[in-house]
């Protein structure tokens, strides 16, 4: 709903299509409190923006949404585990994609979604937001430019998981509004509760990958921009210090910490112990940026307008109106999923760690685990309930 909100503000958009699989619904808020969302919400929003939603397409299946001449281009918020089947289905049916972070669910989905843009030409925006951010820019060109000296520790700190039901565990009954069932998709049919449906379903391993893969495409993609390694990654990956909630309403970590090595002796630690944001720790000062705010051991470096020096990067000030842009131009879009799907790696690797209580060994040029086959094929599994299936 707030990226239907910021299309349907922009002169050069026409929304032509909606598809949900739920009719309507108030997110994880009491029925008829707050705002309205689904297909309802949804053609509620188009009429008061357009004053009427006549001529719209509203459906519950992503493939007659896609087979549209109608239609350009797509938005996926789907939750993660349907990323990767809207996204490819859209593309070959010849449309570009904005999708929301993560990427992808798996490793192996995030490398379909890069081979479609290929096969396809597509236009792909992640929906990273950050990159389009005068503040993480300013903080990025201040790291490229050698301002702090040689990087030694980047702390890149996300919020934590879900420690305790997030709503209603009570076993429900599926609502008449909903297609569970397709809701469901290409991940097992879990039995229906509120507390991890709408909202809290990100932690359920099968939906999502809880706190750590919802924001690590944002914080570690700008630690890894900074360093210059939007084509590679870290050379070793090892989660520790992970803790699980005690029910079973949910199966992604509530506290976690991964520790990679980079690159000129880089250390990073990805954590939900640390300051929410990305800190930067040189030889000659420290950085950290998170939204809203920089903070550094240098005033001069927080200053609006600072010049770090030659080193520049992509700049993008919108970031679904570079997204527009590029559909035009049929140019790179700031956060294609190549670089993001990198960004995310090492919290897909986390997992692989945590399995396994060992450290992981990574060539990200080549996005390979090294001399460790058991941890490739779980990198590369992607299990699908029938009978979704990834290419």
């Amino acid at each position: 709903m707030y990226l239907l909100d910021d299309l349907l503000k922009r002169k050069d958009v026409q929304v032509t299509a909606v598809c949900d699989v739920h009719d309507l619904h108030y997110r994880d808020n009491p029925w008829g409190t707050g705002r309205a969302m689904g297909r309802q919400g949804a053609v509620d929003t188009i009429k008061k923006a357009y004053g009427s939603a006549d001529g719209v397409f509203v459906c519950k299946d992503y493939r007659e949404f896609c087979a549209r001449s109608d239609v350009d281009a797509v938005v996926v918020a789907t939750p993660d585990h349907w990323h990767a089947l809207c996204a490819i289905e859209a593309m070959d049916r010849g449309k570009d994609v904005y999708c929301e972070t993560p990427v992808a669910h798996s490793f192996a989905e995030g490398l379909k979604i890069c081979e479609a843009v290929k096969q396809n030409k597509a236009v792909f925006q992640t929906g990273s937001q950050q990159r389009s951010d005068r503040l993480f820019r300013q903080a990025t060109e201040i790291v490229r430019n050698g301002l702090l000296g040689q990087i030694q520790k980047i702390e890149v700190g996300l919020p934590p998981g879900y420690a305790k039901p997030m709503g209603d565990s009570k076993l429900e009954k599926t609502p008449d509004s909903l297609d569970y069932d397709i809701w469901c998709g290409p991940a097992e049919k879990l039995p229906y509760m509120r507390a991890r449906h709408h909202r809290w379903w990100r932690g359920s391993r099968g939906f999502g990958g809880g706190a750590l893969m919802d924001w690590i495409g944002h914080y570690n993609d700008i630690a890894q921009w900074s360093i210059g390694e939007d084509a590679s990654g870290p050379r070793t990956v090892e989660a520790v210090n992970w803790r699980f909630p005690e029910t079973e309403v949910y199966d992604t970590p509530h506290q976690y910490e991964i520790r990679c090595t980079h690159a000129r002796s880089i250390e990073s630690v990805i954590s939900s112990q640390s300051k929410v944001g990305t800190k930067w720790i040189g030889e000659d000062g420290w950085l950290h940026v998170t939204r809203g705010r920089i903070t550094a051991s240098n005033p001069e470096w927080k200053k609006r307008g600072f010049d770090a020096g030659p080193e520049n990067v992509y700049v993008s000030n919108d970031h679904m109106q570079n997204f527009l842009d590029c559909v035009r131009s049929r140019n790179r879009c700031i956060s294609p999923p190549d670089v993001t799907l990198r960004s995310i790696t090492p919290g897909l690797l986390g997992y692989v760690s945590q399995q396994l209580r060992r450290e992981i060994f990574w060539d990200g040029k080549k996005q390979q685990i090294v001399g460790d086959d058991e941890a490739s094929r779980l990198l590369l599994a992607a299990k699908m309930r029938e009978p979704y299936r990834l290419g």
